[in-house]
């Protein structure tokens, strides 16, 4: 860290003590790094969601039945469309149903958005959520 800055801060008590115990639960050492965090996530959302260039990777976390018709073989297909994008697949069965399929991407935010759309509105999917971030050098 370079050029280290100190701030103050005004906050209503009951805010502050709020905070100190989830901060506490978190397990944060002191206010400092808890907010230095908040920042770094702030800017890194702010970051993806501004700009569609922007080099990130992500996660696109699917749930589905594994046992609705051609659906393991379209999501295959899917990804297999987007190789470029695709680091890497881990699938999980959860119970007799149901599985759980992780897929690391890489690419510009607004590609991965796209192929996250895809997977996650792929006829059958029951829930899915998509996750972004930075390499970070971005947000200091």
């Amino acid at each position: 860290m370079t050029g280290l800055a100190r701030f103050g801060i005004s906050l209503d008590q009951r805010l502050l003590e709020s905070f100190d115990k989830l901060i506490a639960e978190k397990g944060y050492v002191n206010r400092s790094e808890a907010i230095r965090d908040m920042i770094r996530n702030a800017l890194v959302e702010d970051l993806v969601e501004r700009s569609d260039s922007t080099p990130t990777v992500g996660t696109v976390t699917l749930v589905y039945d594994h046992h609705t018709r051609d659906l393991s073989d379209r999501l295959t297909e899917h990804q297999h469309s987007h190789h470029d994008a695709i680091v890497s697949a881990l699938h999980v069965h959860l119970d007799a149903h149901h599985c759980l399929e992780v897929i690391v991407v890489r690419g510009s935010a607004a590609q991965i958005k796209r192929l996250a759309d895809e997977l996650i509105g792929t006829k059958g999917v029951k829930h899915g959520k998509l996750v972004l971030t930075t390499a970070g050098a971005e947000t200091g």
